[in-house]
Protein backbone atom coordinates (compact mmCIF):
# COMPACT_ATOMS: atom_id res chain seq x y z
CA UNK A 1 0.00 0.00 0.00
CA UNK A 2 0.92 3.35 -1.15
CA UNK A 3 1.27 5.77 2.20
CA UNK A 4 0.22 9.89 1.72
CA UNK A 5 3.61 10.69 2.39
CA UNK A 6 5.00 8.32 -0.56
CA UNK A 7 2.31 9.84 -2.60
CA UNK A 8 3.22 13.24 -1.60
CA UNK A 9 6.89 13.06 -1.79
CA UNK A 10 6.76 11.54 -5.20
CA UNK A 11 5.19 14.50 -6.71
CA UNK A 12 7.67 16.74 -4.80
CA UNK A 13 10.49 14.62 -6.37
CA UNK A 14 8.78 14.98 -9.82
CA UNK A 15 9.11 18.73 -9.21
CA UNK A 16 12.43 18.94 -8.42
CA UNK A 17 13.88 16.26 -10.59
CA UNK A 18 11.56 15.51 -13.07
CA UNK A 19 11.76 11.39 -14.36
CA UNK A 20 15.19 11.22 -12.99
CA UNK A 21 14.33 11.54 -9.14
CA UNK A 22 12.33 8.19 -9.89
CA UNK A 23 15.39 6.55 -12.00
CA UNK A 24 17.50 7.44 -8.84
CA UNK A 25 15.37 6.04 -6.11
CA UNK A 26 13.56 2.58 -7.57
CA UNK A 27 16.55 0.83 -7.89
CA UNK A 28 16.74 1.46 -3.91
CA UNK A 29 14.13 -0.18 -2.55
CA UNK A 30 12.88 0.74 1.06
CA UNK A 31 15.74 3.15 1.06
CA UNK A 32 14.61 4.62 -1.72
CA UNK A 33 11.15 4.93 -0.12
CA UNK A 34 12.61 6.11 2.88
CA UNK A 35 14.18 8.83 0.86
CA UNK A 36 10.82 9.51 -1.23
CA UNK A 37 8.69 9.79 1.99
CA UNK A 38 11.43 11.43 4.39
CA UNK A 39 13.36 13.64 2.04
CA UNK A 40 10.83 14.79 -0.41
CA UNK A 41 6.94 13.79 1.30
CA UNK A 42 8.28 15.94 4.64
CA UNK A 43 11.76 17.95 4.46
CA UNK A 44 11.42 19.09 0.64
CA UNK A 45 7.58 19.54 1.09
CA UNK A 46 7.54 22.20 4.17
CA UNK A 47 6.48 25.95 3.63
CA UNK A 48 9.40 28.72 4.34
CA UNK A 49 11.99 28.00 1.21
CA UNK A 50 11.38 27.89 -2.24
CA UNK A 51 13.05 24.06 -4.36
CA UNK A 52 15.08 26.87 -5.45
CA UNK A 53 16.56 27.75 -2.40
CA UNK A 54 16.31 23.78 -0.67
CA UNK A 55 18.80 22.90 -3.69
CA UNK A 56 21.09 25.97 -2.90
CA UNK A 57 21.20 24.52 0.36
CA UNK A 58 21.15 21.02 -0.77
CA UNK A 59 24.41 21.89 -3.40
CA UNK A 60 26.45 23.52 -1.25
CA UNK A 61 26.47 21.04 2.14
CA UNK A 62 27.08 18.09 -0.44
CA UNK A 63 29.74 20.06 -2.26
CA UNK A 64 31.05 20.34 0.62
CA UNK A 65 31.50 16.78 1.56
CA UNK A 66 33.97 14.28 0.16
CA UNK A 67 33.00 11.38 -1.59
CA UNK A 68 29.38 12.38 -2.39
CA UNK A 69 29.92 13.27 -6.34
CA UNK A 70 26.90 10.91 -7.21
CA UNK A 71 24.73 12.61 -4.97
CA UNK A 72 25.92 16.41 -5.95
CA UNK A 73 25.68 15.79 -9.92
CA UNK A 74 21.74 14.27 -9.01
CA UNK A 75 21.66 17.52 -7.11
CA UNK A 76 22.93 19.91 -10.09
CA UNK A 77 20.96 18.49 -12.21
CA UNK A 78 17.99 19.20 -9.67
CA UNK A 79 18.97 22.98 -9.47
CA UNK A 80 19.06 23.55 -12.99
CA UNK A 81 15.92 21.88 -13.23
CA UNK A 82 14.29 24.78 -10.54
CA UNK A 83 16.07 27.18 -12.07
CA UNK A 84 19.63 28.03 -11.14
CA UNK A 85 22.18 28.62 -13.73
CA UNK A 86 25.36 26.89 -14.29
CA UNK A 87 26.94 30.54 -12.87
CA UNK A 88 24.50 30.18 -9.57
CA UNK A 89 26.10 26.91 -9.01
CA UNK A 90 29.61 27.76 -9.79
CA UNK A 91 29.36 30.46 -6.96
CA UNK A 92 27.66 27.97 -4.31
CA UNK A 93 30.62 25.92 -4.52
CA UNK A 94 33.09 29.19 -4.71
CA UNK A 95 31.32 29.72 -1.17
CA UNK A 96 32.00 26.46 0.29
CA UNK A 97 35.85 27.24 -0.41
CA UNK A 98 36.86 29.20 3.14
CA UNK A 99 34.46 26.29 4.83
CA UNK A 100 35.24 23.27 3.49
CA UNK A 101 38.47 23.94 1.32
CA UNK A 102 39.90 23.74 -1.95
CA UNK A 103 39.51 20.04 -2.92
CA UNK A 104 36.27 19.41 -2.01
CA UNK A 105 35.25 22.53 -4.47
CA UNK A 106 37.76 21.40 -6.96
CA UNK A 107 35.39 18.06 -6.94
CA UNK A 108 32.05 19.49 -6.99
CA UNK A 109 33.20 22.30 -9.90
CA UNK A 110 34.80 19.35 -11.79
CA UNK A 111 30.72 17.42 -11.16
CA UNK A 112 29.49 20.33 -12.63
CA UNK A 113 31.66 20.25 -15.68
CA UNK A 114 30.45 17.08 -16.26
CA UNK A 115 26.88 18.25 -16.12
CA UNK A 116 27.35 20.64 -18.57
CA UNK A 117 28.78 18.81 -20.83
CA UNK A 118 26.60 15.76 -20.78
Amino acid sequence: MISERFEKGSKKLAEVDGQVGEEVVAPLGDLGKYIVEFAFGDIYSRDGLSLRDREIATIAMLASRSGVEPQLKVHIKAGMNVGLTTEEIEEIIIQTVPYSGFPTAINALNALKEIVVE
